[in-house]
């Protein structure tokens, strides 16, 4: 199992290539099912999510190759199967997001439920709420879920959770209704970039679809989709990973290809800590302040501040000349690299959904163990910084986010290696 070897305290230096969204990628290669022809699509990361997508969607009848690095063709060619499977649902909770086009296409989707996972429970209410609207039946069969429809009608369909808008129940519901007869208005559908990404690939399939980007989508039913060539956007939360490392290293990057109006909220807190952050005619600037300012900032929805930069943010309030405080609104379970971070230094206290950050001068490494994506990407933030090395164990956690993300950092100064562990 890979670990990683940091030994902090150099500044980052230098330009770093954003690569494509992974949270984009994966529902538009979900899309596919819905195709009738070939599918190009650009600037896809290499990563081990996209793979076991690739693997699923090949089990489901998608001939799925990679003809470049960051390029993947499509076909669809054998629509038999229905079943997503619990040996690689459970591998990638994703994977759920192949219910809609199953549903829409074939009228028939066999999806294993999803179950927990390190962040917290995750559930799919939403989704199948919304087929249900659309005219499928639904039924529990040996931990999957069924679902079956001998046609399926636009309506109305309120996607709001406890927690506000689902992200990718949005995306499994304009899969489903895009070959739906009539009309379907989306009620409180999330506004993420991914989501918008996935709707203006399915307008370039010849999907009739309209609001994307706001609360209330608009779907007019077509017969039939077509393949394209697209462009994936790029990943705004690798952006947001990098603008942390500049400001937490005293440092400076280019970061090539990322998009300032997907990191609004993200541009706010940094600048509101004292970091200095620009839009560039390739991408964005980021520098480090001298000081970092302590701040209070809270989760939420997009165009909030974004739960997967959750964790990378604490590095940097962890060092902060003051308290701040940070709470969770959509995931409150999402603490799990607390502990981890304390054993550096930082000086965090959880309390419920909130924690209290009280900043400390430096971090010490440490050997540490990554929980999840974004957790494992905060324990690299912090080896960055802390006096000594650090070993973060189960990096293949951030294998499923990040692509070569070792490598882009070296090329900026850090020194940061990979290696076999125990």
């Amino acid at each position: 199992m890979d670990v990683f070897d940091i030994t902090g305290g150099n500044r980052l230096r230098g330009k770093v290539q954003i690569g494509g969204s992974k949270n984009a990628a994966l529902p538009i290669m979900a899309a596919s099912l819905l195709l009738e022809g070939e599918t190009i699509l650009h600037n896809v990361p290499d990563l081990q999510d996209v793979r076991l997508m690739a693997d699923l969607l090949g089990r489901l009848g998608v001939n799925v190759k990679r003809i470049e690095p960051n390029i993947l063709r499509l076909r669809v060619e054998d629509e038999s199967n229905c079943h997503a499977e619990y040996e690689l649902v459970s591998q990638m909770r994703a994977s759920v997001c192949v219910m809609g086009p199953l549903l829409g296409k074939r009228r028939t989707a066999r999806v294993s439920m999803p179950g927990g996972c390190a962040i917290g429970v995750r559930p799919i209410d939403l989704h199948i709420h919304g087929c249900q609207a659309l005219g499928a039946d639904y039924d529990l069969v040996n931990g999957d879920v069924l679902l079956k429809a001998k046609k399926l009608v636009g309506g109305d369909i309120f996607l709001g959770g406890p927690f506000g808008s689902s992200v990718t129940a949005t995306e499994n519901i304009l899969m489903a209704a895009v070959l739906s007869e009539g009309t379907t208005t989306i009620e409180c559908a999330a506004c993420e970039p991914e989501v918008a990404d996935l709707a203006n690939f399915l307008i370039a399939c010849g999907a009739r679809i309209s609001g994307h980007g706001t609360p209330r989508i608009t779907v007019e039913g077509v017969e039939s989709l077509h393949g394209v060539e697209y462009h994936v956007i790029p990943d705004r939360i690798e952006a947001g990973t990098f603008m942390v490392a500049a400001a937490l290293t005293n440092g400076e990057l280019d970061l090539l290809g990322a998009r300032i109006d997907h990191l609004v909220a993200v541009t706010d807190a940094l600048k509101r800590i004292g970091v200095h952050v620009r839009r560039t005619s390739d991408g964005i600037n980021v520098a480090a302040a001298r000081r970092i300012e302590p701040l209070e900032i809270t989760t939420q929805p997009y165009p909030g501040f974004p739960t997967d930069l959750q964790a990378q943010i604490m590095v940097l309030l962890a060092l902060a000349d003051g308290n701040s405080i940070l709470t969770e609104k959509i995931y409150p379970d999402r603490f799990l690299h607390v502990m981890e971070l304390n054993r550096m230094g930082a000086q965090i206290r959880k309390e419920g959904p909130t924690v209290i950050i009280e900043g400390v001068k430096r971090l010490v490494g440490a050997p540490v163990m990554a929980s999840d994506l974004r957790a494992s990407a905060a324990l690299v933030l912090g080896g960055l910084i802390a006096k000594g090395t650090t070993k973060v164990q189960r990096v293949y956690h951030i294998d499923r986010g990040y692509e070569k993300i070792e490598e882009k950092l070296q090329a900026v100064g850090a020194d940061i290696r990979r290696s076999k562990g125990a």
